[in-house]
């Protein structure tokens, strides 16, 4: 049973600095959220632009439910700013990198593991397929349903592995969202050139699909399952100060 809750980004990256973005997040922010508010990172990846937004970065982050969701929200607003005070310099240094972005909570599937789990289980991807998808209101936890019940089918016929299944919160059940790690380029080849001659494939049958949208994300070098732990300072290539 995962009772964790997430906070999944699209962060909008200004002209080069991908990269300086993705350093500044993992060394440089995630062991203080781990220290000051139990969270820990999920993953961070990098959009592969032919198929989607571009320069582009996901980052998706793990709370301990909605009550340390909760208390990491009154912890970075908790004061006239509305800003951790902590995180002014990160802040900072971070809007020289990115340009903004749009945010979602999202609840999981009670089967979708944590990412202890996935680490302690070698899952790892190569490349990533993250698909948004909308579904009439109300049928998100029975679309997540039958995506729990066809991922050992993907897994069999094209080594796709299930990293995550989870649906929008603070909305109207209809959006959810599923993550694929795959083992190699071929493998997602092999996927897609069967998806252009089924439609459908790798989505539960039973269920309408509003709208879809598969795009392939890499993930960043200090990402969690890449390293098969969580970023810690001592990954801190520069110097850097902490408030």
């Amino acid at each position: 049973m995962n009772d964790k809750v997430y906070i999944h980004e699209f962060i909008d990256i200004i002209g080069r600095h991908r990269s300086d973005y993705v350093y500044h997040m993992l060394a440089n922010y995630s062991p203080i959220a781990q220290d000051e508010r139990g969270q820990q990172c999920f993953g961070v990846w990098g959009t592969i632009g032919s198929t989607g937004r571009w320069p582009q970065v996901v980052n998706l982050w793990e709370e301990n439910g909605f009550d340390g969701l909760a208390a990491s929200f009154g912890h970075e607003t908790g004061n006239p700013a509305m800003q951790d005070p902590k995180l002014a310099q990160w802040w900072a240094r971070a809007a020289r990198f990115r340009s903004g972005g749009t945010d979602r909570i999202l609840v999981p599937a009670p089967w979708s593991r944590p990412i202890d789990a996935l680490v302690g289980a070698g899952v790892r991807g190569v490349v990533y397929a993250h698909e948004l998808v909308v579904v009439p209101p109300g049928q998100a936890v029975r679309y997540l349903d039958g995506v729990g019940d066809l991922a050992p089918g993907v897994t069999a016929s094209f080594g796709w592995q299930l990293a995550g299944a989870w649906r929008t919160a603070m909305s109207d059940d209809s959006e959810c969202l599923i993550l694929w790690a795959i083992p190699s380029w071929p493998q997602w080849a092999a996927f897609e050139q069967e998806a252009t001659r089924t439609l459908g494939l790798g989505r539960p049958a039973g269920v309408e699909v509003r709208s879809a949208q598969r795009i392939l994300l890499v993930e960043a070098p200090l990402s969690p399952m890449r390293t098969g732990r969580q970023p810690s300072r001592a990954d801190r290539l520069e110097p850097y100060e902490e408030a």
